[in-house]
């Protein structure tokens, strides 16, 4: 295709004014008439002036000057581009989604995302840290859609985040670290929608989150998941999956050992 645009800098200021912040290398190539060579030159200029971040493989951030100090922008600018350049299904979830829910005092350090198989390799640099988790399937009304600057993003619901924090916790520092964010959560979390997206959700998950509710004094929501659990037969299963041991008082109502001393 030949190029309106005489330097690859006007391209992306176009762009990016019109909401985009990514840009692939393909795309470059099929818009301008130059070499290879010539764009990838281009392309390195522009990112040692910070004005064009590497994200994965053929992929690009387009950064502008108020973020130029931190040579990126935030995730949430470019996380569905990417992951549609990936071909992958995805939503932000944990740490991540809690935060955009307004739980938590500040925001994660580590952009916390979802995706299926095959997993998918973590991006760790100076100017990013994206984690990809891997969960086999997940019911489409318990992601939400929320809006930024550069289009929608697919988020965790607040009840499908309480019950993804449960069970990936040990890979997110421990339950100790999700308590306070589930105490801020509950008051995004609905009971009506807590019961619909415990449908889907292990029977381990609801113990432990059931018991966790109850104990930040949420007795309303902890009963949504007792009314699913009830009379069925549990396992004592540990609160924590970190600590090897199952030595602990048991919970009889959950069928919970609590293994590990939590912070209420």
């Amino acid at each position: 295709m030949e190029s309106t645009y005489n330097y690859i800098e006007d391209y992306l200021n176009d762009i990016q004014s019109k909401g985009r912040y990514t840009v692939t290398l393909g795309e470059l190539k099929n818009r301008f008439n130059s070499s290879e060579k010539a764009i990838k030159q281009n392309i390195y200029r522009l990112k040692r002036k910070n004005q064009l971040a590497h994200v994965r493989k053929e992929f690009y951030v387009i950064v502008p000057p108020q973020y130029s100090n931190r040579g990126m922008v935030p995730p949430t600018l470019f996380i569905d581009d990417l992951m549609q350049y990936l071909k992958r299904e995805y939503y932000i979830g944990l740490l991540s989604a809690s935060a955009l829910h307004g739980a938590g005092h500040q925001q994660p350090m580590q952009f916390q995302v979802i995706t299926k198989k095959p997993p998918l390799r973590s991006i760790k640099n100076k100017k990013l840290n994206i984690h990809f988790f891997v969960k086999s399937k997940w019911q489409e009304a318990n992601i939400i859609e929320k809006k930024t600057e550069a289009g929608f993003i697919k988020v965790s619901s607040p009840e499908l985040a309480a019950f993804d924090l449960v069970h990936y916790n040990k890979k997110i520092g421990g339950l100790n670290r999700i308590i306070p964010i589930l105490e801020d959560l509950v008051e995004s979390i609905k009971s009506s929608n807590l019961n619909k997206t415990a449908i889907g959700q292990k029977v381990p998950d609801m113990q432990r989150l059931g018991y966790l509710l109850e104990q930040i004094g949420n007795e309303k929501l902890a009963a949504v998941l007792f009314k699913r659990i009830d009379r069925k037969p549990l396992r004592e299963i540990p609160i924590s999956l970190a600590h090897k041991n199952r030595e602990g008082q048991l919970n009889h109502k959950w069928n919970v050992i609590i293994n590990t001393e939590l912070d209420f």
